[in-house]
């Protein structure tokens, strides 16, 4: 029998420090927390690496020589384009064949740059930095121009010599790059209205199958991943798509079904309470009653009664 020949998976790169990401590609170190690099000058190249990220990093990619991968599903991540990622990501890296460098320029910052200035309070706040986004920014040629501009300024910084003003100034001009990427990230779901009209209209049937199918019964409460899953996009992405589209949250969407349901179903006398509960996926009847009174004001017991 014909020995099978076994796959052997590439290391991960530990990518915690500015400094060994240079290295990796032979770039110059200037500052221990911030580079702006241009892959397409790049003295070494990395054909198939994976990398376990320790740091920001914001890539605007500008050919289509590489594509990216989180676990088995590919980024979307095209010409135009602008992909992020934020300590503790874990990103894999394939270059197309016969090229040896990206056509890509990138700013990388160590989370210790921003500690404690308005920038680390707010990070989490830029959600295009959120684990697992399938979603890339789609930027039109101005736009890109603009991140250009933007990050050719923090390149300009890191040439001069490190003083008492560097961070700040640093730091302003990296929030500035994430502001325009947060008008980016805001713009796509109005510009993807028809898109996200029919992700919004498939919530709402999923969510109704969900309890004509007994599902919640199995499986309990009805969750905001549950329904991103469904419509493959990352609970983050999802629960923004849903927001801009209604004004709710998802999970504000959810609880309203809930209490719509629970209305029609108390005030139907063939169904108890404890019935009423456990359809709707409580795992107890008292967690169904606190959750009832809060939203409606009254027992599940006085509603009925009423």
């Amino acid at each position: 029998m014909q020995q099978m020949e076994e796959k052997t998976e590439e290391p991960v790169i530990r990518l915690d420090s500015v400094d060994k990401y240079n290295k990796l590609y032979g770039f110059e170190t200037r500052h221990p927390l911030v580079a702006v690099v241009d892959l397409r000058k790049a003295t070494t190249s990395v054909n198939h690496v994976r990398f376990n990220y320790g740091l920001y990093a914001l890539w605007l990619k500008h050919g289509q020589q590489c594509s990216i991968r989180y676990g088995r599903q590919n980024y979307d991540y095209q010409e135009g384009t602008i992909v992020s990622f934020a300590p503790g990501q874990a990103v894999e890296v394939l270059m197309a064949e016969n090229v040896e460098q990206a056509d890509a320029v990138g700013l990388l910052f160590h989370p210790d740059i921003i500690h404690g200035t308005v920038l680390g309070k707010c990070i989490d706040d830029y959600h295009f930095f959120d684990y697992d986004s399938a979603e890339a920014l789609h930027l039109s040629v101005r736009e890109q121009q603009v991140i250009v501009d933007v990050l050719g300024s923090i390149n300009s910084e890191l040439e001069m010599p490190v003083d008492r003003h560097s961070q700040t100034i640093l730091v302003d001009r990296i929030k500035l790059v994430l502001d325009y990427c947060q008008r980016f990230y805001d713009r796509q779901f109005i510009t993807r209205h028809k898109v996200n009209s029919d992700v919004l209209t498939a919530f709402e049937q999923n969510l109704k199958e969900y309890f004509n199918s007994g599902e919640a019964e199995r499986s309990g409460l009805p969750t905001v991943a549950y329904f991103a899953d469904k419509a493959f996009l990352t609970p983050g992405y999802f629960g923004d798509l849903i927001k801009k589209e209604t004004g709710l949250t998802a999970q504000q969407l959810i609880q309203n079904k809930l209490v719509a349901l629970s209305k029609q179903f108390l005030l139907d006398s063939r169904y108890t309470i404890n019935q009423v509960s456990a359809y709707l996926g409580f795992l107890y009847p008292q967690h169904f009653s606190r959750f009832f009174k809060t939203h409606v004001g009254m027992s599940p017991k006085e509603y009925k009664d009423s």
